[in-house]
């Protein structure tokens, strides 16, 4: 079992490396510009990006997704390449699911990076349908201590479940059960998808059972019904997984449903997002941060500089989008859906990398 979670994994890694289709590229948020300001009346040198986490500052509103981990050389050095530059960058990390902690006890130290990151956010994570196969609190606790982690990330993944040989499809009753752990943990626990959005129905039976984290994961980035696809054993003709892999709701569409939870949920954006500008539209939709995974997965095979590189990019990105916005503040931007306008309809239609290049 052990080794055939830590293949799952490594597989996974493969499959996005070999297939750049896997990241469908569709661009959601170029249908939206963010209104300029040619007098923004501030100093660029001036703009603080900061905000808060459970409970910790980050130094811009960015989390990097949950991704890998497990008893393989591979999956331990893309953990602690994103751990030390999350904690020299100030930004949140995801590790990847900790299933595998329960059936390869070597596999706890690809976990353990507390010490590596000792002030940013880390989020334990768990599929959610683990829940309706013997998990319960005690496995959702382990997680947490494992990793000393500020919250427990319970994935949603019935798409990738029904495509997976090795799936587990059974999704019955599982808000309650959500709602269980989160009541009991005595961390906050979120709840995201994986690439293909979570809807406002979902989200209020979450809300409803005390969940107030939600991380919307739409489509548009990486594919993880096409990931998937590479691993079937004997297609038999029927590619599952290329059927569905553009299946969901696009992140825009995902955030501007959830916006009806109000203040009390925390909406946190991910799925197709690339770069500073797209997390700068996100939040005016509603998000308070952005979560990445895909744009540093290379890098963090390489080394924690190649992935600060990455989050430099990504913070400058962000932090000119609010000086061209006249905002001093990253929370100023959350939920100001004033600023945003559709893209003008003379833009070409993306499709080359020249007329993405227009549209940003």
């Amino acid at each position: 079992m052990s080794d055939t979670t830590n293949a799952r994994k490594t597989e996974a890694i493969d499959a996005l490396l070999r297939d750049p289709a896997t990241d469908r590229g569709r661009r959601a948020f170029d249908a939206f510009r963010l209104r300029h300001r040619a007098l923004p009346e501030l100093d660029l040198a001036a703009i603080d990006p900061s905000t808060r986490f459970l409970g910790r500052r980050l130094a811009f509103p960015l989390i990097i997704a949950s991704m890998t981990g497990g008893d393989h050389e591979r999956l331990r050095r893309v953990n602690r390449n994103l751990a030390q530059a999350a904690e020299q960058a100030g930004v949140a990390m995801g590790v990847g699911s900790q299933r595998v902690l329960f059936t390869d006890p070597a596999s706890r130290d690809s976990f353990a990076l507390r010490p590596l990151a000792p002030s940013v956010p880390l989020l334990a994570n768990l599929g959610a349908v683990q829940l309706n196969c013997g998990f319960g609190i005690e496995e959702c606790r382990a997680a947490v201590s494992v990793l000393e982690a500020d919250g427990l990330y319970l994935h949603l993944n019935p798409l990738q479940e029904a495509v997976q040989p090795e799936g587990n499809t059974n999704f019955a009753g599982l808000a309650a059960r959500i709602g269980a752990v989160a009541g009991a943990l005595d961390r906050p626990v979120l709840v995201k998808e994986v690439g293909a959005g979570l809807g406002l129905a979902d989200a209020r039976l979450l809300m409803a059972r005390g969940v107030r984290h939600f991380d919307v994961a739409g489509s548009g980035g990486t594919s993880w019904s096409r990931v998937e696809h590479h691993r079937q054993p004997d297609r038999g003709g029927h590619d599952l997984g290329l059927t569905f892999q553009d299946w969901g709701t696009p992140t825009p569409e995902a955030l501007r449903e959830l916006a009806a939870l109000g203040p009390e949920a925390t909406l946190i954006a991910s799925g197709g997002i690339r770069n500073g500008l797209d997390m700068a539209k996100a939040m005016a939709m509603g998000a308070s941060l952005c979560s990445l995974a895909r744009p540093f997965l290379e890098p963090a095979m390489e080394s924690p500089e190649a992935v600060l590189a990455v989050l430099a990019r990504l913070r400058r990105e962000f932090v000119t989008a609010l000086f061209l916005l006249g905002l001093p503040h990253a929370a100023d931007l959350v939920g100001r859906t004033d600023l945003l306008a559709p893209a003008p309809a003379w833009l070409p239609e993306v499709g080359d990398e020249e007329n993405r290049a227009m549209r940003l």
